[in-house]
């Protein structure tokens, strides 16, 4: 039993509630007190270095967001049996759908984004939109190129979803908890007590590194796990030293 039943069906909220949950959880960080103290880079360093406008960033977002809801509606009512009916799985088969579902996800991811750097013409045509964004805001996380979007994104979703054979429902919560774990990867803030911070190692800091520029070639791995960069030898540690000025700031343990 969950608290929507019976008011909005499981492939829609599998559809809007990751959309709707992205504008929550990236708008509070956006609202939120300029927290020097915290921030991974200057705000003056934010409006110096990134190179495209905040509106740009906003309809971009959107516009990615517009695509996975169309194809996300289709495969959750598409693999949704047809009486209607559908009998949840017991709570430890769920959790396991759900780690099975990130693996996937990050398998994907890496070796999509690894690809759309090492080839030339991706990157300058794709993914340097995403790179735009040299200083990460959480609003702009999925601020990508609508193809990297589709190819990244909402094909990897997809895929996660029908490996895992996780039901709609099931699906509710993994497409939730990747989408508040994407925004928090983008943020810029170091906040104490972070939960993602202390329980994954691919966090805000270790990507911020990936958006610098001596570290482009590094920390492919999103949105979950450092596997693959450790595996395959593009993992950079980093090291989180205080600034002068106020806040904090990652630097590449080697260069």
């Amino acid at each position: 039993m969950v608290f929507w039943e019976g008011y909005v069906s499981d492939e829609l909220m599998g559809t809007f509630a990751p959309i709707v949950l992205y504008w929550i959880y990236a708008g509070f960080y956006h609202l939120l007190p300029p927290l020097d103290k915290y921030r991974l880079h200057t705000r003056k360093d934010e409006g110096n270095k990134n190179l495209v406008p905040f509106k740009t960033v906003v309809k971009g977002v959107l516009l990615q967001q517009l695509v996975q809801a169309i194809v996300a509606l289709i495969l959750l009512t598409t693999t949704t049996n047809a009486s209607g009916v559908i009998v949840q799985p017991s709570i430890p088969k769920q959790i396991l759908q759900i780690l099975v579902a990130m693996f996937v996800m990050d398998t994907w991811q890496y070796f999509v984004h690894r690809y759309m750097h090492q080839n030339k013409f991706l990157y300058r045509h794709i993914h340097s939109q995403h790179h735009r964004l040299v200083v990460p805001y959480a609003i702009g996380a999925l601020y990508n190129h609508p193809i990297e979007g589709l190819l990244l994104d909402t094909v990897g979703g997809a895929i996660s979803f029908l490996v895992s054979g996780m039901t709609a429902r099931t699906a509710v919560v993994f497409f939730c908890f990747a989408v508040v774990k994407t925004v928090d990867d983008h943020c810029g803030l170091w906040l104490p007590g972070n939960i993602f911070h202390i329980f994954f190692q691919n966090n805000t800091a270790y990507h911020d590194i990936h958006h610098q520029l001596q570290g482009l070639k590094y920390n492919y791995s999103q949105p979950f796990f450092s596997i693959w960069d450790k595996l395959l030898g593009t993992y950079m540690p980093f090291n989180l030293v205080k600034r002068p000025g106020g806040g904090f700031e990652a630097r590449l343990a080697k260069e």
